[in-house]
């Protein structure tokens, strides 16, 4: 059920093949499927592009077929009693026996209008739980992290045992997930028991359900399947925890599962009376600035409302069911064109088809837009930005838009990159330094300055008055943060889309 951006493949920027945010594949897969021959054709909503496929052009190579060897061998059936499925969608129970968190206040249905870019998503601040937070945990939370500590050196079992458990119980979802499950999972059930210890944690906990509701619509989630997902994850748990399980413990769960699902399930039927839960998207153009960096540049087939700073989950043809997370790279275009800047990594399925196989004429379909790194543009602070590798793509976006709101606020970029030839948009972001005379652009060259981006920012400054925005691989992303609240910036003043940050929160 949930979608998590991984930091196997790629940086955490969204700007490349870090999988899923989400983030990689969901719990389930687009009601509608890809087309998974090249001859075959589907349709949607009547005047939209055909299905994925490659326009005119055979996927070729070893890598087109899904590995038959990642598929997971179903376990046996538990043999201790299966412990009871929480109910789907169910309203709250009664006072006494409400769930610690409380699902949105209002669920009122708001009437259809026009697309409108949806709201950031509030930052996510690193949560560190410590003895204060331990005295003021509900008795739920104590409950969960208790098992969470039981399973922590199995949780690869955990995880296993709990796919085995969906696909032997409900067999019919096993078509719907990613034939390969390798990097699957890795990420959904860490996601899922993140949410579930953060139960107390209200403000965290409903934004990311919410974001999360509204992501997987694109799987074609629905009401119904969140039972199964919790009966699993149920099944999965008192396995691994048989020590402490208890029917104290089973019912806890049974309470953060049932206000996890519901939060989810509100934000998806609300995010359906406003936007599709995907859009097809034609590539226009693919320019390759590097041997494996290119800039792709995609139409969707009806109007795509987003904000600069945000990032999207993509998939291609050649990879059905497999979403990752790129960040776009211009603030919203008059022509509707979205581009992304991509770069292929090793065993990075998406990322190297985009970079080697994609051509004009492909047809992409997109996720909805997320994320937070978006600016203010209710106040007059400075911005300072640091973008490493292809995470300069989010950066420059929010110059266009500062630009765009005709503001003269002072915008500092500190473009990282390990040799002068992976500064490969350098001469754009030096056109806009020539056109906006607030804006300034350094480059920080490990090999040649000896010296890390974070470390960089240290000469310049001060940057008290500053909101600070980061993006790059995930170790620049944390030596970035840490570099900035050293020199004083506080935590509310720094923004990134460190999905790996969001997942493991507390960790």
């Amino acid at each position: 059920m949930f979608e998590a951006r991984h930091t196997m493949d790629a940086p955490t920027t969204a700007s490349a093949d870090n999988g899923t945010s989400g983030g990689g594949g969901g719990w389930f897969t687009p009601h509608t499927q890809p087309a998974s021959t090249p001859g075959s054709e589907q349709t949607a909503e009547g005047s939209r592009l055909a299905a994925l496929r490659p326009v005119g052009r055979t996927p070729q190579g070893p890598d087109t077929a899904p590995r038959a060897q990642d598929t997971p061998q179903p376990a046996p059936a538990p043999q201790h009693a299966a412990a009871p499925s929480p109910a789907p969608a169910a309203p709250p129970a009664p006072a006494e026996q409400a769930p610690p968190v409380p699902t949105p206040t209002s669920h009122a249905t708001p009437a259809p209008g026009p697309a409108q870019p949806p709201p950031p998503d509030p930052r996510v601040p690193p949560q560190r739980t410590n003895p204060a937070q331990a005295q003021q945990a509900s008795p739920d939370a104590i409950l969960i992290r208790r098992t969470m500590a039981e399973v922590a050196p199995v949780a690869d079992k955990v995880t296993s045992y709990f796919y085995a458990l969906l696909f032997v119980r409900h067999p019919d979802l096993r078509s719907l997930f990613p034939a390969a499950m390798d990097t699957q999972r890795d990420r959904l059930l860490k996601a899922l028991l993140t949410a579930a210890e953060h139960i107390d944690n209200t403000p965290v906990l409903v934004d990311y359900l919410q974001n999360l509701g509204r992501g997987h619509r694109k799987y074609g989630t629905r009401a119904e399947h969140y039972p199964a997902v919790g009966e699993c994850l149920i099944g999965a748990l008192s396995k691994y925890a048989e020590r402490i399980w208890d029917p104290e413990l089973e019912a806890a769960w049974v309470r953060a599962y049932t206000t996890i699902s519901q939060v989810m399930i509100d934000a998806a039927a609300t995010d359906e009376l406003r936007a599709p839960a995907w859009w097809y998207a034609e590539v226009v153009s693919h320019d390759l600035r590097t041997p494996d960096v290119a800039v792709v540049t995609v139409r969707p087939d009806q109007p795509y409302p987003f904000l600069a700073g945000q990032y999207t989950s993509l998939e291609t043809p050649w990879w059905p069911r497999i979403w990752r997370h790129y960040s776009f790279a211009s603030a919203p275009r008059s022509d509707g064109l979205l581009s992304f800047h991509v770069k292929a990594v090793p065993a990075g399925w998406v990322s190297n088809a985009l970079v080697h196989r994609a051509r004009p004429g492909d047809i992409l379909r997109l996720g909805p837009p997320a994320g937070s790194m978006t600016v203010d543009h209710t106040t007059d602070s400075g911005l300072l930005c640091l973008g490493g590798g292809t995470g300069i793509a989010p950066i420059k976006a929010l110059v266009e838009d500062v630009a765009e709101h005709g503001e003269r606020r002072p915008v500092e970029v500190f473009y990282g990159a390990r040799t002068d030839h992976d500064l490969y948009d350098i001469d754009t972001m030096l056109r806009l330094q020539q056109s906006h005379p607030w804006l300034s652009v350094r480059a920080v060259i490990d090999q040649l300055a000896r010296v890390q981006l974070p470390d960089a920012i240290r000469q310049y400054g001060p940057w008290n008055e500053y909101d600070a925005f980061v993006s790059g691989p995930p170790g620049m992303i944390r030596s970035g943060v840490d570099a900035l609240r050293d020199i004083g910036i506080p935590s509310n003043r720094i923004r990134h889309d460190s999905v790996e940050e969001l997942v493991v929160i507390g960790d």
